[in-house]
Formats: C-alpha cells, sequence, structure tokens
C-alpha cells in the first residue's frame, strides 16, 4: 500500500465532504461551517489533485481536481444564497423568539420572505466525485486491486467522521445553541466505520504478517505494536467522547472537542502507520 501523499489529500479531503453534507443536510449548524469545509478540504483536493496529475496519474487527478470544482461550486452557491441561512436553525431560533414573546406578552414577529436554500446535495456532490478517484487511484496504490480500493474508501470514510466532528467541536463556540445531536452523529460513525478500518489493515497481506514478522517494519516489530496502540487509543478516546457529551453543561462540549483532537493522532496514526508499514 502506497504512501502517496496526493492519493492521502484526496481521501481525506473526500472522507470531510461526505461527513460534512451528513452534517449541512439537517440544515442546523450555520452556513459558516459549511463554508469551512468547503475551503479547507476543496484546497485540499486541489493540492492532491496536482500532486496526482504531476506524478503522472491523471485519471485519478483529474477527479481530484474535480472534487475541488464541486466544492468551490457549492461554496459559491452557499454564499450567494446566504440570506436564506439554514432552515434548522432559523426554525429554532424562531421557536425561541416565540417562548420569549409569549414570557414578556408581546405580539408575534413577521416572519421575513427569504430566497431559495442552499441545497445539501451539492456537498455530496464532491464527495461522490471524490470517491471515483480514490478507485482510480487504487489501482497504483499497491496490492490486490480490492483490497487498495477498500483500504482508500473505508479510510477517507474514517479519517473524515473524525476530522469532522472536531471541527464541528470546535464550532459550538461559534453557534452555543447549536444542539449536540449533529456532534453526537458523527462521533457515532467513528465508531461505526473504526471496525472496519481495523478489518481492510488487517486483511492480508496487512498487519497480521507484521505483527509474525512475515513484513518486516524495520524497527523489530515496534511500529506494529504502535498501529496497534493508535487502534485501541482511538477508540477509547471515541467512548469517552461519547459520554462526556452526555453531561448537560457547556463544557463538556468542548471536552468532547479536546479527545477529538487526540482521536485524530491516534486514527491518522491507524491508517498512516499501516500504510507506511506497508509500503512495497
Amino acid at each position: 500500500m502506497k504512501l502517496d501523499p496526493g492519493t492521502f489529500l484526496l481521501q481525506w479531503a473526500t472522507g470531510c465532504f461526505l461527513f460534512g453534507w451528513v452534517t449541512t443536510r439537517h440544515r442546523l449548524v450555520s452556513l459558516g461551517y459549511g463554508w469551512l469545509i468547503r475551503i479547507v478540504f476543496g484546497l485540499m483536493a486541489l493540492g492532491g489533485g496536482l500532486l496526482l496529475v504531476n506524478g503522472g496519474h491523471a485519471a485519478a487527478g483529474a477527479f481530484a481536481l474535480a472534487t475541488a470544482a464541486a466544492a468551490t461550486v457549492a461554496l459559491a452557491v452557499s454564499v450567494v444564497r446566504r440570506g436564506a441561512g439554514a432552515r434548522g436553525q432559523e426554525e429554532v431560533r424562531a421557536r425561541r423568539k416565540a417562548r420569549v414573546a409569549a414570557m414578556v406578552g408581546s405580539g408575534e414577529e413577521e416572519v421575513e420572505e427569504t430566497g431559495p436554500e442552499f441545497p445539501p446535495v451539492l456537498d455530496l456532490v464532491a464527495a461522490i466525485i471524490g470517491f471515483v478517484g480514490l478507485l482510480f487511484a487504487a489501482e497504483f496504490a499497491g496490492g490486490p486491486y480490492l483490497l487498495a480500493a477498500s483500504r482508500l474508501v473505508v479510510g477517507a470514510a474514517f479519517l473524515g467522521s473524525v476530522s469532522d466532528a472536531m471541527l464541528l467541536g470546535h464550532w459550538y463556540l461559534v453557534q452555543p445553541g447549536l444542539p449536540r445531536e449533529p456532534v453526537r452523529e458523527l462521533v457515532r460513525w467513528v465508531g461505526i466505520i473504526w471496525p472496519f478500518e481495523l478489518l481492510v489493515f488487517l486483511w492480508p497481506t496487512g498487519m497480521v504478517q507484521v505483527f509474525n514478522g512475515t513484513v518486516d517494519d524495520g524497527y523489530d516489530g515496534i511500529l506494529g505494536w504502535m498501529w496497534a496502540v493508535c487502534a485501541v487509543t482511538t477508540i477509547g478516546l471515541v467512548v469517552m467522547t461519547w459520554y462526556a457529551l452526555k453531561e448537560k453543561s457547556y463544557s463538556a462540549v468542548m471536552a468532547a472537542t479536546g479527545l477529538l483532537y487526540l482521536a485524530i493522532l491516534t486514527a491518522f496514526g491507524v491508517d498512516l502507520v499501516a500504510r507506511a508499514v506497508l509500503n512495497p
């Protein structure tokens, strides 16, 4: 499994676009979060595309560049339609205003007419294009095609879910009234994908062969045990994050975000250490 920087950037960006859509489709998070995802990971997909094209992988590079273009289109549409806001967020605000109005005895406020809202499916388009690019990248990733494709696709989902969960945790500083369900949903997805991430890297030739000495990591097996520690620590941090989010105080969200910071480091260890050890 080659540790190719262009492929890795496309993989990371694709997963983040997918789970960005998982969050934006609820229309609860303010528009700025979507802008953050599209700008940061759009640039990442652009960088991955340029590296892939420069490395002679035109098909994968073209899809990476198309992923960046799709993210740019989604960003532009969101900015143009920013006046409509996010439906779920506006509904929460309206309910809160109505409760305050009822308590103070004031009349109902007039509802402003707005234009069309941003369609969240545009975020999914970027993710789909990115996954197609990863399928092309699997052709030169090393090893049997099905194994390489599985590792790239599952790894994209794994890294994307944990990265977006951490970014969304920070977004509660910007939008403190945001319900906790959006970040819980992403944490839940990290836990669901985690066993599949382990499975694709244990699939021969994989980390099992590192543990039994068939594959030499160059450090007397230390990298294999580092991978195992990262794998166990990641799911431990995910469980701790889940229970932290059950606490009622606002500081619990910040504690969960700190745990997700650590989970990103260990999650990247699960993916990158394995790919470095198995690099042909």
